[in-house]
Parts: structure tokens; sequence; C-alpha cells
């Protein structure tokens, strides 16, 4: 099975970063770090692959930098890597990742397209169904227990009373939850590996897709410092303080 997983390389989230003054857009360092939610899918990429002897493509839309997000999903296990680094692609929309995304996948040759729920630099959740559309192949979201053969992919989708099962037949797209699997830590051996790996750069021209993202950031105001709560002197009657403030949000 030929599997395509769709990786982010992203800001390290525990270093203070900067947004550009003029466009308001984040200002990526050179060294970046694979996406928490990326882990998970390549993780099932991985074990479909090793279940079917196939292989695993990570696709990236980013700037290249050191290439540390990357060189962590290869050190997993991942075959190979195709990086989108185009300097137009600045400040793109979820639909614009998705078509870019779509036509290097395209280009490629895949039967599984496996992503994450959402990026956490980004949360639109929206680009593995763009992809599904563009691609005209079925869309599997909200995936946990992955199981593929016979020219069909069946998962348990999660829902927020349980869970319904899902069968489709290859292609289609694939997002996954975060407790879909446990990501695996890259090995000495696997690092090391990693160095030698295959990337492979392409722009958005090179993939005949014209770049134009209908998002426009118009301001970006920090997040409100929390306000101090009440404290309530409990006198015997504490609980009709409670009562009132269950009275005033409608829980009763």
């Amino acid at each position: 099975m030929n599997i395509a997983v769709c990786v982010k390389q992203i800001p390290d989230p525990a270093t203070p970063y900067e947004l550009d003054a003029e466009n308001h857009w984040v200002i990526r360092p050179n060294d970046q770090v694979l996406d928490d939610t990326d882990r998970v899918g390549v993780e099932v990429g991985l074990q479909l692959a090793e279940a079917t002897e196939g292989t695993v493509t990570l696709f990236s839309m980013s700037p290249s930098g050191s290439l540390q997000g990357i060189r962590q999903a290869l050190a997993m296990g991942a075959d190979k890597a195709v990086l989108i680094d185009d300097e137009s692609l600045k400040g793109s929309d979820a639909l614009t990742t998705a078509r870019i995304l779509s036509a290097a996948v395209k280009r490629e040759g895949y039967d599984l397209v496996i992503t994450g729920t959402e990026s956490t630099d980004g949360f639109t959740g929206v680009v593995p169904q763009m992809m599904s559309e563009i691609l005209d192949v079925p869309c599997l979201s909200f995936a946990r227990n992955v199981e593929a053969g016979d020219g069909t992919v069946t998962i348990e989708r999660q829902t927020t009373t349980g869970y319904e099962t899902v069968t489709s037949a290859l292609p289609a797209v694939l997002a996954v939850t975060a407790g879909a699997e446990e990501p695996r830590y890259p090995t000495f051996k696997g690092i090391m590996q990693a160095k030698s790996k295959p990337v492979d750069t392409t722009t958005a021209a090179e993939l005949g897709v014209d770049p134009v993202s209908s998002q426009t950031i118009t301001a970006v105001d920090p997040v409100a410092a929390r306000a101090a709560g009440d404290v309530v002197e409990d006198d015997g009657e504490a609980y009709l303080k409670i009562v009132e403030l269950l009275e005033q949000v409608k829980v009763i």
C-alpha cells in the first residue's frame, strides 16, 4: 500500500514566537518541530505499511528550515518526504493548503492519505475534508482503530456518544484523532537513517497550482487575562449563591 501522510512543521510551542508586523503572520524560525497531532498520523501510517508491506511518504507545506520536524517523522520510520517550500505560499488559507497538498499527493501517487484532525497552530479542522473533495475520494474523519486490506479501509469513527464502524474503498483520505495510536519513539538507528532518507523539495508552480489565498488577517489581539473569581464565604447558606449562578447561566 502506498500511504501518504500529511505532516506539518511548526514553531516549538514551548518557545515564544513573534508575528510579522505587516501581515500578522507567524515568523517561522529555522528550527521547527513536528506537530504533535501529526505523530499519530505517522504512527497509523507506519502500522498500515508494516501490515501491507507498503511505503510511507510524508507531505508537508512549510519553509524547509533545518528540516528538524521532517527528520523527526522520518526517524519514526517513514520512507521519504516531499516538502513544498515556496515563498508565495506565506499566509495561505486552508483551501490553498489543501490544493497544494492534494496536487503533491496526486503527483506522487497514493492509495491512502492520512492526516491529523487539525494542526495545533491553525485549528481550522477542514483540510482533510477539502483534500477528499479535491481528490474526489471518500473522507473518513475522527478515525481510531484503523484496519486496511483487500482494497478497503475500516475505522471506528469517534462520536460524542461512542463510535461508528465505517468502511470505505480505497483510495481515500483518513483523518485520525489524537487517541488513535500511541506514537513510537524514534530509535537511535532510526535517527541516523533519517539523515540519509530522501527529501524532495518542490514549489506551487511545479505542482501547477496558483497560490491565491482569500484569507487576510486584519488584526491580532492578545488573549485577555483571566479575571479574578468571586470568593463566597460559607455561612451555612452558600448553596443559595450556587443556585443563583446556575440559574443565571440557565443550567437550572
